[in-house]
């Protein structure tokens, strides 16, 4: 159990990462930790998980990262998810919400509506689980963060992109709402507690760049890159990135 006194920024803080599977996640498990996070891992894919925690430990010289397959899917699941980190750790500090996925058409009349169905869930959902989940503790917190990862589409949906374009639009809706009640929760003095919305086009990592040799990648951020907006939001006061979008691509 963490016991030690937490007055805000990265030492020392508790942070759960949702979605945490893949290159995307081991960065941001790596840069959490490495600056003195106790970070928290979940993702729906054990073996994913299992390889993104193992080579973020590896990568931060044996920092304290552990995984825990959670569905976040069931809203009672990820409530327990919350409450065990609160109770064994002692506290929860942040959530960053690294849960992803696209399925787009050719054109705007092909677009299957049963994307609509899986984006939904993945995009959405578990937006509202996790929030719904973390709200209270991150409210809890004297240094409360609920950080997520969404898409230049959201603002300029394209014809092909009509689900993921909306699913991200309201993912955003959803993260500024919980915004707003950090804001309204803490009174006079200002938030708390803070919800940012960090907007990207797409991610691009060593691996996709060895696959790709040719390929420009304009506009794209650097998983690393992305890791390192993340935490410069427990450097910035709650007053400055509550209920904000914060750009990493070049604004459309």
């Amino acid at each position: 159990m963490t016991t030690d006194t937490y007055s805000g920024g990265l030492d020392g803080a508790v942070i759960a990462v949702a979605g945490a599977g893949g290159p995307a996640g081991r960065a941001v498990l790596q840069r959490l930790a490495r600056a003195g996070g106790h970070v928290i891992a979940a993702d729906a894919d054990p073996e994913r998980l299992a390889e993104s925690v193992d080579a973020a430990r590896y990568d931060a010289g044996g920092a304290d990262i552990t995984g825990e397959i959670v569905d976040l899917l069931d809203l009672e699941a990820t409530e327990d998810w919350a409450g065990r980190i609160e109770k064994d750790q002692g506290r929860v500090d942040g959530l960053v919400h690294l849960v992803g996925g696209w399925r787009g058409s050719a054109s705007f009349p092909e677009t299957d509506l049963a994307d609509w169905d899986v984006l939904h869930d993945l995009l959405i959902r578990t937006v509202q689980h996790t929030s719904l989940a973390f709200h209270d503790g991150l409210m809890r917190s004297a240094g409360g963060r609920y950080v997520l990862i969404s898409a230049a589409g959201a603002s300029t949906p394209t014809a092909g992109n009509a689900a993921y374009s909306a699913a991200k639009a309201a993912a955003e809706a959803w993260t500024l709402a919980l915004g707003d009640s950090f804001s309204k929760l803490s009174g006079d003095q200002g938030p708390t507690a803070a919800a940012t919305v960090l907007v990207i086009k797409a991610l691009v990592h060593d691996e996709l760049r060895a696959q790709r040799p040719n390929a420009k990648f304009t506009g794209f951020t650097d998983v690393h890159d992305l890791a390192e907006a993340i935490a410069d939001i427990w450097n910035r006061s709650p007053t400055e990135v509550n209920g904000t979008r914060q750009w990493l691509t070049p604004r459309p």
